[in-house]
């Protein structure tokens, strides 16, 4: 009984029209996609134009759409070339009037922020050191540790195995690991 209840529900997603499947898609993915293009771009805007931009591509191959078996797959790895392809024509770090704007949100007089302050400078840290590892680094790290995507999933959106995701993923760590103890004596 229960294998006819998926064949029907999926003879009713088949037979739904692409643009229920994209509506299906946009909220149950939007997040997961903002995420890894905010993660290549370090800009809100661009990456939300980023996200845009890939439903676009789905709808604009919407029989595609009803024909792929892992759609989240397939979308974030839209995601990731469409948000790379951004940062390579030009498309800079968050812009330094949001960061203002965090900034003075954290002046209070509560004991709270002085600790919120020393957690984003931390976070600031550790984004500066992981903006510098290459790219073949620091793209499997951040898509694996900071959007918890499988390696399956990240050697396809990279085009490399799965093997090598977890490897790259794992000489990242450790140059971060020696430059956080080189610059400031951390896990000695």
């Amino acid at each position: 009984m229960t294998s006819n209840f998926v064949m029907a529900d999926e003879a009713m997603t088949l037979a739904q029209p692409e643009e229920d499947l994209l509506e299906v898609a946009v909220h149950e993915h939007t997040r997961l996609l903002y995420r890894i293009a905010y993660s290549v771009l370090r800009n809100a805007t661009e990456a939300e134009d980023t996200v845009q931009e890939v439903f676009l591509r789905a709808l604009r191959h919407g029989k595609k759409l009803a024909e792929v078996d892992d759609r989240k797959a397939w979308l974030a790895r839209i995601a990731w070339r469409v948000a790379v392809m951004h940062r390579k024509h030009g498309a800079k770090g968050a812009s330094r009037g949001e960061e203002a704007s965090d900034g003075e949100a954290l002046h209070s007089r509560e004991p709270g922020a002085e600790l919120a302050l020393l957690d984003k400078e931390r976070g600031e840290f550790l984004e500066r050191l992981i903006g510098t590892l290459p790219d073949r680094l620091r793209d499997p790290l951040v898509l694996s540790a900071l959007e918890e995507l499988s390696p399956r999933e990240i050697g396809s959106m990279l085009g490399i195995s799965d093997a090598a995701v977890r490897s790259r993923a794992f000489r990242a760590r450790q140059i971060l690991r020696e430059r956080m103890v080189g610059r400031m004596g951390v896990g000695r």
